[in-house]
């Protein structure tokens, strides 16, 4: 599929996002820095948990969030140690602009900067937090109407589910992957559950604890979000290690010349689109990866190799025995038996298949009947249409049409 560049959307959040920057940069400079000392702690612990970001692993949703969780502490910060703070909106913004630059040079020296759409959406979503909650601070509307109860802590909850809704919609909005809005923002409100849930909730202790405490709870309250973060970066590494091993195991049936070079990779790559194109998420997404690159293991077991691995062009019966015999080689793997169930499934009528199997079963014919030179891509997704009474789901194969025409009905193969 060919490069796409940042959409429309993209570009009118980064502007939005550089010109909201500028102007409170502005602000700042004319009126001065209030409280210098909290600005400069709440400025530090963001460059730092920025600078952790070192090692994220590439696609990682949130891959700061100990600086993510300050800056909105920062945006939150009504007192500290009972007392008034002063910070206005565009200092919190200017704090968390200035740190976010000084944080991104080793990045940058070391050919990895942040990129421009999660630059833009931490600054929106930070100034939205601030615009609903420093102008009530300030004016002592929110002590006078919330006290200094248990009313704070829900006035801040709720403040930062709409937070969290606002961060989720410039994700949908800035994610470049072409899809359709509701199925991108879905995606992003199900992400919510995992790092962005830790991050909201660390963001408030710390704003409630500085404002009994002062300054000295803000190295107490970050270490656990701090070592929560090295944990993950472990635990992603050894899932990409996982899945490189994967991706090795599935090459097996390239290099004993079975099917052509790179096929696996190709139906992978183009089932986890379709995928996404049908709300699939999270979990359903790595199964669907994993099995469409080793879904055609079971060919180990021919003697003579299909023509360019076409599987598809073979008996019904041939392909219930490779599909069986593969399912079971991905079980001697210790590979989740998900991914098992779905190589399995290959062969079956489509009404009898997960909709992981549906989406790995009409991608691979695309892919091997493209290798057809008569075909092409245009003939492949005519003879999957042909083939949606047994064989294929119409909507899997119209979802696959949609993504193609995404990114271009150019064949996916080399050559």
């Amino acid at each position: 599929m060919t490069p796409r560049g940042p959409a429309p959307a993209a570009l009118v959040v980064r502007a939005t996002a550089l010109l909201l920057a500028v102007a409170a940069l502005g602000h700042t400079l004319w009126n001065g820095v209030a409280e210098p000392g909290h600005a400069l702690a709440f400025g530090l612990l963001i460059t730092v948990g920025e600078l952790a970001r070192w090692g994220a692993q590439p696609g990682e949703r949130e891959p700061a969030p100990l600086g993510a969780a300050g800056a909105l502490a920062y945006a939150l910060l009504g007192r500290s140690g009972g007392e008034p703070t002063a910070q206005g909106v565009p200092q919190v913004i200017t704090v968390v602009v200035a740190a976010q630059l000084l944080a991104s040079v080793p990045h940058v020296a070391r050919g990895s900067g942040p990129a421009p759409d999660q630059l833009a959406r931490r600054v929106l979503t930070v100034g939205f937090a601030a615009v609903c909650c420093r102008p009530l601070q300030q004016s002592g509307l929110s002590e006078r109407w919330l006290g200094q109860g248990p009313y704070v802590a829900l006035f801040l909850l709720l403040l930062l589910l709409l937070t969290a809704l606002c961060d989720a919609v410039l994700a949908a909005l800035t994610a470049g992957t072409g899809r359709r809005f509701g199925p991108q923002l879905r995606d992003e409100l199900h992400a919510l559950s995992g790092i962005g849930s830790a991050v909201c909730a660390t963001g408030v202790v710390m704003a409630l604890g500085v404002a009994v405490a002062g300054l000295w709870a803000l190295p107490v309250l970050c270490v656990p979000l701090l070592l929560t973060q090295v944990s993950f970066r472990r635990y992603a590494a050894v899932r990409t290690t996982y899945r490189q091993t994967i991706a090795s195991l599935a090459r097996s049936t390239e290099i004993a010349g079975y099917t052509p070079h790179g096929h696996a990779r190709r139906v992978a790559d183009l089932s986890t689109a379709v995928g996404r194109e049908l709300g699939l998420a999270g979990p359903e997404l790595t199964v669907l990866e994993y099995a469409a690159l080793m879904h055609d293991i079971g060919q180990l077991s021919l003697v003579d190799p299909v023509a360019d691995g076409a599987t598809a062009v073979l008996p019904a019966a041939e392909q219930r025995r490779i599909a069986l015999l593969g399912g079971e080689v991905v079980r001697q793997t210790g590979v989740d038996p998900a991914v098992a169930a779905v190589v399995e499934q290959q062969a079956d009528p489509y009404r009898e298949q997960q909709t992981a199997a549906r989406i790995v079963r009409t991608v691979n014919a695309y892919d091997d009947l493209c290798g057809e030179g008569v075909k092409g891509p245009l003939g492949a997704l005519e003879q999957l249409r042909l083939g949606t009474g047994r064989d294929y789901q119409p909507q899997v194969v119209e979802a696959l049409a949609r993504v193609l025409a995404r990114g271009g009905l150019a064949p996916v193969r080399a050559g």
